[in-house]
């Protein structure tokens, strides 16, 4: 795979109008303009952010003018995608102070000096000199029945639940920042592409030019909500390298795969490998290790990456799980001879009390809340109710605090 032909596959949702159109721009030799944008609604940057910081930096790599936008105005609004509510405003203060860091958090990724450096720009630089007559020429371009329709404001009126104007001018706003740019492309979540293709119309209005949409896969946990901090499970890109190390071992199984390619460097047909390997069966746990010493290694060094292993191994593997066995007052379960191949973590969690009913059960193994611990100190999300027990003992941990003993068929 070259380089080009990575940038526009690996973790990447969609390009608009179309790959094929992209990539001949990019074969021909010509040096484009790509941007995307950080509304500073929070201090901090997490690992959801790192999908769009990295694909930055391999279009910074092929020699392109990258633009990192601080949306310290738009920021003051908040992006109501997504949202049931309005956003609580803040003051260009608080953008300004929640963005004091971005170039230091991003420099983890991108480069700001040397060689093409990345270009930081604020969108206050041209929103906080428009006039009330130029904001109403401009938005005569965008027409009512275009915003309306989003899914989150129809859902609103439908509830009867207020839309701000500024939420419903928020479109416009992100989209008039790739007219104020003159960009060429603009990459951002999938779950911007409304916004993103507002500008991409605003362009062709305005500026009676093409602008292509890269949209990049949004990283999710086992319930398929957006890791992030309005979701409140963020992992924060400048956390500590043990404590990030122990965050992302904490993520389900099914963000192992995903997490490889949107966030490391790992050739794409290694982690083909790995995926046929837990598809077959394989303990996904050192797969999860993999996954977090390379963003550890990333965000950091590869010492730091080695020392936040070692202490995972040696205090959570080794020193807080495996004490378990030995917990006094846990229900046990005595695997019946008859089931020594067949029973599922339904049989002991029923039978113990622990769960009140098989689809209760079903429940927490869909929202991840289910995993084995092994006597090896391995602890593995369950994520199929219908996946059979392994034939040893092992202990059921149901959340956080609740734990089943089952005990081998003798």
């Amino acid at each position: 795979m070259d380089k080009i032909e990575e940038l526009l596959t690996r973790a990447v949702a969609n390009i608009i109008p179309s790959r094929e159109e992209l990539e001949k721009k990019l074969r021909s030799g010509k040096k484009i303009r790509v941007y995307q944008g950080f509304d500073p609604t929070s201090p901090q940057f997490h690992i959801g952010h790192l999908v769009g910081l990295r694909k930055l930096r391999q279009w910074q790599d092929l020699g392109h003018e990258v633009i990192f936008l601080i949306g310290d105005f738009t920021g003051m609004i908040g992006d109501p995608t997504g949202k049931d509510t309005a956003r609580i405003p803040l003051t260009q203060e608080q953008t300004r102070k929640n963005a004091k860091t971005y170039k230091e958090q991003a420099s983890k990724i991108l480069k700001f000096d040397g060689e093409n450096p990345v270009k930081i720009k604020y969108n206050s630089e041209w929103f906080a000199k428009m006039s009330a007559a130029q904001l109403i020429e401009l938005t005569s371009y965008l027409t009512i029945q275009q915003v309306v329709e989003r899914d989150m404001f129809q859902k609103r009126m439908k509830n009867n639940m207020n839309i701000a104007m500024s939420e419903f001018l928020y479109p416009f706003m992100q989209g008039y920042d790739s007219v104020a740019m003159d960009v060429d492309v603009e990459i951002g979540g999938s779950d911007q592409l409304f916004n993103m293709m507002t500008g991409r119309d605003l362009m062709h209005k305005i500026k009676r030019k093409n602008k292509f949409v890269m949209t990049t896969p949004l990283l999710t946990d086992v319930a398929g909500n957006k890791i992030g901090k309005t979701e409140g499970n963020a992992i924060a890109i400048t956390d500590e390298p043990g404590d990030l190390f122990g965050k992302i071992m904490t993520l389900p199984d099914d963000a192992i795969v995903k997490g490889l390619e949107y966030l490391t460097d790992i050739p794409i047909n290694e982690i083909k490998k790995i995926e046929q390997k837990i598809k077959k069966g394989e303990n996904p746990i050192q797969y999860k290790k993999l996954l977090a010493f390379e963003i550890v290694k990333q965000l950091n060094n590869e010492q730091s990456a080695k020392k936040a292993q070692e202490h995972f191994e040696r205090v959570v593997q080794q020193r807080e799980l495996i004490p378990v066995f030995e917990m006094q007052n846990i229900p046990t379960w005595p695997r019946p001879r008859t089931l020594i191949s067949g029973p599922t973590i339904v049989e002991p969690l029923v039978k113990t009390n622990t769960v009140q009913s098989k689809s209760e059960v079903k429940r927490l193994v869909e929202q991840g809340g289910i995993a084995i611990i092994t006597k090896g100190g391995e602890e593995r999300q369950i994520a199929d109710i219908d996946t059979p027990l392994p034939n040893e003992e092992v202990v059921i941990r149901v959340g956080k605090r609740k734990f089943v003993k089952i005990k081998s068929a003798s």
